[in-house]
């Protein structure tokens, strides 16, 4: 239980929805729009493919494997001090991203703002909570999961207008000034703590983040040492290690940091299941088409950030219609659904090539977005509604950091299998002098025309056509891929949502489970 600091301001309830929702809308913008950026930044820096890649994977490791801690300090030390300063941090270092030129540094910052990422989503969902009481608790935290949702799929167009307009450091600006504006709200924010906290579980943090920082580790350097480096077993090893010390930890702990525990209920499990498989049917292709389509298909990055509203835009207003069906259809339904609408349409972007045109592109996109954007306005009020009222604290904890871990593996996982497709799709190419793991890396990276400047003029049209369509059989067989992942998880997620046994608690959690959360309804 949290209760107000004595002599704190009186909460102004819409103004921290207005806090809240901004502020944890522009924390995703911050991961899929930086993504536009990268071959801008890449280019302008001449960086490895490497380095800019950790420029999204520091962001959202340090983000999700954090926002344990944050979450216990927060409780400590108070939401609206963890909200600032967590606010205070990501300015900082998201301003100072677009001010530096070295890479290697630029990735340090990103760190450092996912840390304040973290510490801000923590203490927000925290703020929420104490604002809000029964069904217009449900409601605000139907909005907070909307502008999540906002947030993944407008960043790459909104970025790529700044892209286009003002170049790849305009991301990071307009980011920080985002943030900053939000700290006007600041007092209309009541401090609270949870008197019952007693400290922090650095023994559950450490094998935490340690072992997600190993297991991505693992994945990016993959293809660049040798799946079978030692180096790379040795960190998969690790990982696993760590990640059962962590779930040992966590068990024998009165007050663990993380309610493992709530993954036995079959809903709550299901509803967390899904952003980690929406991470590789929508959040991956928000961070790699725009380089796809950027350095295969030679379009602009405002244009790229324009197409991109193709697979964003049902999400912008599905969420509300999924609320509405969900009065008719259930939720375990609708959530099937919108997974095979993703494996769907995954399965038919297949059809991308190096000649594609926006008509040709519209209809899968489309169909991708449609069924991310059914699931976007039903998770959030799906995982408070699925355990206890009293456990909604834990539950929106534990549903975030398994939406952040799955987004971190999953773009790190399909960074890591595309090149290692592309490179064995390469056999040394003519005119081209450098390693082809290098070739793979700067291909992915959207760099084709800079390579293709490095070859003799005469062979430069064919050795450009020659790495497209590496590339773009490897990004093929990663949609199969991500199509596979999508429809084996459908009827799993909808065998997991079956209705319980009959009894009252059963049709209880049933009935908060299919409650509808929509962006259109108001506290």
């Amino acid at each position: 239980m949290s209760t107000p600091s004595t002599g704190a301001a009186r909460s102004r309830p819409l103004l921290t929805l207005i806090a809240v929702c901004v502020s944890c809308g522009l924390l995703p913008a911050s991961l899929t729009g930086t993504s536009v950026a990268l071959p801008d930044l890449g280019s302008d820096l001449d960086a490895s493919l490497v380095t800019v890649q950790w420029v999204v994977n520091a962001y959202n490791l340090t983000f999700a494997s954090v926002m344990l801690v944050a979450g216990s300090l927060a409780d400590l030390l108070g939401r609206r001090r963890m909200f600032t300063l967590g606010l205070v941090v990501f300015v900082l270092c998201t301003a100072g991203s677009a001010l530096v030129s070295e890479v290697v540094l630029i990735d340090v910052l990103r760190g450092a703002a996912g840390v304040g990422a973290a510490m801000v989503l923590t203490a927000a969902t925290a703020l929420l909570a104490q604002a809000y009481e029964g069904a217009a608790r449900a409601k605000a935290f139907g909005f907070l999961g909307s502008s999540f949702g906002l947030g993944l799929a407008l960043g790459p167009s909104l970025s790529g207008l700044l892209v286009g307009a003002w170049g790849w450091r305009s991301v990071f600006l307009a980011h920080a000034a985002v943030a900053a504006a939000v700290l006007l709200l600041r007092p209309a924010l009541a401090e609270s703590r949870d008197p019952e906290a007693s400290g922090v579980d650095y023994a559950g943090a450490t094998t935490f983040s340690g072992a997600l920082f190993a297991f991505t580790l693992a994945l990016v350097e993959g293809p660049q040492l040798g799946w079978a480096h030692p180096v790379v077993l040795a960190l998969a090893v690790l990982a696993v290690v760590l990640m059962t010390a962590f779930v040992r930890i966590e068990k024998r702990r009165a007050r663990p940091m993380l309610e493992l525990s709530l993954l036995r209920e079959p809903k709550f499990a299901a509803v967390s299941l899904m952003p980690v498989l929406l991470a590789f049917g929508f959040v991956c292709l928000l961070v790699f088409l725009p380089s796809f389509f950027i350095g295969v298909n030679g379009m602009s990055s405002q244009r790229a950030g324009l197409t991109m509203l193709l697979l964003s835009g049902p999400v912008l207003a599905l969420p509300v219609i999924s609320g509405v069906l969900a009065r008719k259809v259930s939720t375990s339904v609708l959530l099937g659904v919108s997974l095979l609408l993703v494996a769907g349409g995954a399965a038919w972007l297949t059809v991308l090539d190096q000649n594609s045109t926006t008509a040709v592109l519209a209809g899968p996109l489309l169909v991708i977005g449609t069924g991310v954007g059914i699931s976007f306005g039903l998770l959030d009020g799906a995982a408070i509604g699925a355990v206890d009222a009293s456990r909604a604290g834990m539950a929106a904890g534990l549903f975030n950091t398994m939406r952040l871990t799955g987004e971190a593996v999953a773009i790190a996982g399909m960074g890591s299998v595309l090149v290692s497709i592309t490179q064995g799709n390469l056999n040394n190419p003519e005119g081209w002098e450098g390693g082809v793991g290098e070739l793979a890396n700067r291909v992915v990276q959207g760099e084709i025309s800079a390579v293709a400047d490095q070859v003799p003029a005469d062979a430069r049209a064919d050795f450009t056509a020659y790495v497209s369509g590496a590339y773009t059989s490897a990004l093929h067989t990663v949609l199969w891929l991500l199509a596979a992942v999508c429809a084996l998880g459908a009827p799993l997620i909808m065998r997991m949502l079956r209705p319980a046994p009959a009894g009252r608690s059963a049709d209880a959690t049933e009935h908060e489970t299919r409650e509808p959360i929509t962006m259109g309804e108001t506290s």
